[in-house]
């Protein structure tokens, strides 16, 4: 084990033989980091924090804060993070609001400088979040999104798996899976055509999806003719399924939100 003489380790941490401890870092009690991790100088890794294997986290970073968020009342909650993840400079990441709950993060993901994520957000597997991206709490970021730099995303937002997120947007409502969009407010723009042959997904199914993405945003039909008519003429497949069912539940939800729970109470 590599540690360096000025970093700080709870005796209650765990760390396995092959972890790299840089200058001045601070790891907390109930800490776990695994096989070949390396926390670069100045990090500082909170209580009730685990990192997987072969992670690189950069140099002050803040993992396992406290959340951000009023309805905190100091219980015992949870950061997870997987393996293989790439964490750079300053990146701060907190853990969960409620007993036992947890935010977290899966593998291979790239989450460039200045980045934040929220608390109880879970991130899934090999997404790539550039600099300065903001995430609320209760998130939900799918396999495979893409996010320029400077995007911020409203709480309770779910992004949806080879989305493709512009610069600069503010995402204040969910994001189709398979879809590029932009601005501010976002928008749909097209369809991560090219995400989609880089995931290995079948020509034939790349086509299906184009066809349903034609019939959902530039049909002018609404929402419920959109869906409906998708389901008639679109040859059927996991990813056909998929990407109308998650069109389906956002009408559930609140603002395009599936997962928020606000809003007006309905009448009986």
């Amino acid at each position: 084990m590599n540690i360096h003489p000025t970093a700080l380790i709870d005796p209650g941490a765990d760390l396995a033989p092959t972890v790299t401890i840089g200058p001045f870092c601070i790891i907390g009690k109930d800490v776990h980091i695994g096989a070949n991790t390396i926390v670069a100088s100045h990090a500082v890794i909170q209580p009730y924090t685990t990192i997987g294997a072969d992670c690189h986290i950069g140099e002050g970073a803040v993992l396992g804060g406290i959340p951000q968020d009023f309805k905190f009342q100091g219980e015992r909650s949870f950061l997870l993070i997987g393996d293989r993840n790439i964490i750079r400079e300053y990146v701060t990441i907190s853990r969960a609001t409620g007993e036992d709950a947890a935010s977290t993060m899966g593998n291979e993901n790239m989450i460039m400088a200045y980045c934040h994520i929220g608390h109880n957000t879970d991130i899934g597997n090999n997404v790539t979040m550039a600099n300065q991206v903001g995430i609320s709490g209760f998130c939900v970021v799918e396999d495979r999104v893409v996010m320029g730099g400077q995007v911020g995303i409203h709480q309770f937002v779910r992004v949806g798996r080879l989305a493709m997120i512009g610069g600069v947007s503010k995402v204040a409502s969910d994001v189709p899976p398979f879809c590029m969009t932009d601005g501010r407010p976002a928008h749909v723009v097209g369809l991560n055509s090219l995400g989609l042959r880089r995931a290995g997904i079948p020509p034939a199914t790349r086509s299906a999806l184009k066809q349903a993405y034609r019939l959902l945003y530039r049909s002018g039909h609404n929402l419920s003719q959109a869906l409906e008519t998708a389901y008639n003429e679109v040859d059927p497949s996991p990813e056909r399924d998929y990407l109308l069912g998650f069109l389906s539940r956002i009408r559930s939800g609140f603002h395009g939100r599936q997962r928020d729970p606000g809003g007006p109470k309905k009448k009986k």
